[in-house]
């Protein structure tokens, strides 16, 4: 055999080896991940109510209005609130509410946010400890995915675990695992978890980032096999390697 041939053989070894562990990288990796079944943007929900019962005399919002906080959503007019002003209780107007003196609650948004919906209109009776409309707050949006997994990735779900959040015009964010919680629907485990990120802030990206917008989340599970666990490793060691590095250079 020449030496040509030797050298032929020995890099395509090499090749064969390099590409047999990048393939093996790349499904050990694949393993790690699982895709959402749905996702979707929410926003908390935060409920607007009185404590008095009495008439909605008037409304000052629709669904999908915006409002800030302190902006006034309905006036509800209650005996009840004018029996107690005449027998001398004190009832102080508040961040939530505004009270007038011929017996008239205003009440008012606790949040920056978008009207999600209205449960008691103009004319109609709001009892007391009622919802009169329901705000979604835009100064924190998260995203709730949901997967179909079996009880092992169930287990390798984790606190604080990566999710990359793709959005509509193909922008990613990404953002950690919060919360898991999940329900059993016709021997079927739906796995819901919810997913905050920094980079979620309202209006961004051309208004998607709003509550409703469909996105795509790839959550990393953690990685059980002996080739994950290698990897973890050489990175943890890498890490500490550069970390003592940069501080010997300093």
């Amino acid at each position: 055999m020449t030496w040509r041939n030797r050298f032929r053989m020995f890099f395509g070894l090499i090749f064969v080896v390099v590409l047999v562990a990048g393939l093996t990288l790349v499904m050990s990796q694949r393993k790690g991940e699982t895709t959402s079944e749905s996702a979707s943007v929410v926003a908390e929900a935060y409920p607007v109510g009185t404590d008095y019962p009495g008439a909605v005399v008037e409304q000052f919002v629709e669904e999908g209005d915006q409002v800030a906080v302190g902006d006034p959503i309905a006036k509800v007019q209650s005996n009840a609130l004018m029996q107690d002003l005449d027998d001398g209780v004190d009832v102080a107007t508040s961040d939530v509410y505004d009270v007038s003196s011929d017996g008239t609650l205003t009440v008012k948004s606790s949040v920056n946010g978008v009207i999600d919906s209205i449960d008691v209109r103009q004319g109609g009776y709001a009892a007391a400890g009622s919802t009169i409309a329901t705000v979604w707050s835009t100064d924190k949006l998260y995203v709730e995915a949901e997967y179909l997994l079996d009880p092992t990735d169930y287990g390798r779900i984790e606190k604080g675990a990566l999710v990359s959040v793709d959005l509509p015009d193909t922008q990613r964010v990404e953002g950690t695992v919060t919360s898991v919680d999940v329900t059993t629907n016709d021997g079927v485990a739906v796995t819901t978890v919810r997913v905050d990120s920094k980079s979620l802030i309202s209006g961004d990206q051309d208004g998607l980032m709003a509550p409703g917008t469909p996105v795509v989340a790839t959550l990393q599970l953690r990685n059980d096999d002996a080739l994950a666990r290698l990897i973890a490793d050489v990175k943890g060691w890498a890490r500490g390697a550069i970390s003592t590095a940069t501080r010997w250079l300093s």
